[in-house]
Formats: C-alpha cells, sequence, structure tokens
C-alpha cells in the first residue's frame, strides 16, 4: 500500500517550516548567534554529518534493521534514500538554528585538567564498547550500532571540552532537548504513517509512545554531537589567542619528559 505522505513531505511539511522561521529569528535577533564563526562552524558540522553517518545507514539498511514504504522515497544512493542524506544537511541546520537562539557561552580556558580529558575519552570508548559487544545479538543489533558509532565521536568532544560543556550544561540542555522532542514526534508520525518500519528482529522492543527506544536515541546523540561541537567551536575561535602557550607548555612537558 502507498503511503499517504513521502519522506520528502515529511521534509517540507515537518522540517523546513521551523528551520526558516529559527533562521529567520536567528538572522534577526541581535543576541542571537550569527555571522562567520556560528555559521561556518555549521558548515563543518553539515560536512561531518554527511560524512560520518553515510557508511552507518549504508550499513544498517541492507542489514534490514529498516526499510521504507512502497512510493516513500525518489531514488537511493547506494543503500540510502536522497532523502535521507538531504535529512543529514536538514537536521544540523534545524538544531543549529535553535541553538543560535540561546548561545552557550563561559569565560573558560581552553586548558583543563588532564583528569577531565582523560574521563572524557574513557567515557566515549567505553559506550563504544558497550555497542560493540552489543552488535553480537540481533535483538540488540541497532542499539549497538549506534553505540558503537557514537562513541569515538563523544571521547574526542569530551576530551576536548568536558570542563567547558559541564560550563555550559543548562543552555546546553535545552538547545539539545527542544529539537530531540521534536524530531522524535516527527519520527513517530512518520513511523505510524508507515514511511519508514523499523525491524522488530534488531530492536530491543522497548518502545514508549510508539517510538522505538533505538530511533529515540539516535536522534537523542546526533543533537549531542551537533550541539556540543558548535558549541566547543565557537569557544575555541574565542580562545585561539591561547593555543601558541599552550602549544609551548606542552612542548616544555614532552622534553622534561624525555629528560627524565
Amino acid at each position: 500500500m502507498t503511503v499517504p505522505l513521502t519522506y520528502f513531505g515529511v521534509h517540507l511539511t515537518f522540517i523546513l517550516p521551523p528551520l526558516l522561521i529559527l533562521g529567520w529569528l536567528a538572522r534577526r535577533r541581535d543576541r542571537a548567534w550569527w555571522g562567520v564563526r556560528p555559521l561556518s562552524g555549521l558548515a563543518i558540522m553539515i560536512g561531518l554529518a554527511v560524512v560520518y553517518t553515510t557508511p552507518l545507514t549504508n550499513h544498517l539498511i541492507p542489514a534490514g534493521v529498516w526499510w521504507y514504504g512502497e512510493g516513500a522515497v525518489i531514488a537511493t544512493i547506494w543503500h540510502t534514500p536522497i532523502e535521507e542524506y538531504t535529512f543529514f544537511i536538514l537536521q544540523p541546520m534545524l538544531t543549529a538554528f535553535w541553538l543560535f537562539q540561546l548561545p552557550a557561552t563561559a569565560d573558560r580556558s581552553l586548558a583543563i585538567p588532564l583528569t577531565h580529558r582523560l574521563l572524557g575519552v574513557g567515557g566515549g570508548l567505553s559506550i563504544a564498547g558497550v555497542g560493540l559487544l552489543l552488535t553480537a545479538n540481533s535483538s540488540t543489533y541497532y542499539l549497538g550500532w549506534l553505540l558503537l558509532w557514537a562513541g569515538p565521536i563523544l571521547a574526542i568532544q569530551w576530551g576536548f571540552g568536558l570542563t567547558y560543556l559541564w560550563a555550559v550544561r543548562r543552555p546546553l540542555v535545552a538547545a539539545i532537548a527542544v529539537p530531540t522532542i521534536y524530531l522524535w514526534v516527527v519520527d513517530r508520525v512518520a513511523i505510524e504513517l508507515g514511511i519508514w518500519v523499523i525491524s522488530d528482529a534488531h530492536t530491543i522492543g522497548f518502545a514508549p509512545l510508539g517510538l522505538p527506544v533505538e530511533e529515540a536515541l539516535f536522534f537523542l546523540v546526533t543533537n549531542l554531537f551537533l550541539v556540543q561541537g558548535l558549541v566547543m567551536y565557537v569557544w575555541l575561535l574565542e580562545r585561539v589567542h591561547e593555543l601558541p602557550s599552550l602549544t609551548r607548555v606542552a612542548t616544555r612537558l614532552a622534553a622534561r619528559s624525555d629528560e627524565r
């Protein structure tokens, strides 16, 4: 049976209108982020989203983790619909334009304690390790691949700026929560309409309000990537003057280590 709304129709109905409104507000509001710094960060995030997510979807779709309803997509490249690649671009824009409404900044140095960096890296790699174990079972296959895929990025982000992210945690939570909840609703509607179907065999079967927990986790993790990445990108540009002194400190520490 042909679906009543196509995947492209989801973009037109649910993604583009709020994206355009938020982009207009960010450009008009004096207190909102706009300009070269945040927009260049957004461009980088879009590029990374396309590059990093493409292998994941092209692995999970042929594995039968999810599929699309009859007539729901226009065409596919590799195993992934064109509309999915389009979403890799639209989601970062939607989330970023919301983040721009409530900039998350703090006056913190780029130099953070080594223990914090190790904790961040260890936390991300632990998530990846758990994911690797879960990929061995059919019912946890989707969940496992999400965690395995997410862990390395979280390790990099938390290793670089865990202390700073904690300092701006309140606006950070708001910046992540709102687009995540909105995309949960959109995803739930799309599943109900049969635009895409999530495999029962490759999920754990826990679906609050009809939304598989794996789908909920996907939007949470991807928005976490985007918001954390943009916030730390702007932070880095604001503190770029510290980099030469940090490099000198690192060189001295390395020299002392060699002497010992």
